[in-house]
């Protein structure tokens, strides 16, 4: 199971979600799972992770690492299902060259709590990285047991 989280620019939300659903797998000792993510923008192509969201997960055991990327015609046949973080976001990716709206949905969706967004923290204070942790951790729990099925 190959999947691509999204956010906007690819530094806080999309790279946190990768982080959190890599160390739920490996908790869990699971194989035969690749999780990326990817921004629809390319403001940050190459940069690290944005350091607030790097901090607040290293407070929760999380580690972010890589660079930011942005979304690519071929993601969409190479990952089984791409999150959008955000309504934004999942307009931006099914207007792309080869998007498959089956594939393509929203994180908060799949996680069960309908079609809501993964608010963006980065105009924000602290808390707002917390709380997208918040979100992302639930919300893998529920995306993990969903997906295993």
């Amino acid at each position: 199971m190959r999947i691509l989280f999204v956010c906007l620019g690819n530094i806080c939300r999309s790279p946190s979600a990768e982080a959190v659903m890599r160390g739920l797998i490996e908790r869990e000792g699971l194989e035969g799972f690749e999780i990326d993510s990817a921004g629809t923008g390319d403001w940050h192509v190459g940069s690290p992770a944005d350091p607030r969201a790097i901090a607040a997960a290293t407070e929760r055991g999380v580690a972010i690492g890589g660079t930011a990327r942005q979304v690519e015609p071929a993601d969409f046949g190479y990952f089984d299902l791409i999150l959008a973080m955000d309504r934004s976001n999942h307009a931006n990716l099914l207007a792309m060259e080869g998007a498959d709206p089956e594939k393509v949905r929203l994180f908060r969706e799949m996680a069960g709590e309908g079609d809501l967004d993964v608010p963006d923290p980065y105009y924000g204070g602290e808390d707002g990285f917390d709380e997208v942790l918040d979100i992302l951790e639930r919300g893998s729990v529920i995306l993990l047991e969903t997906v295993r099925r």
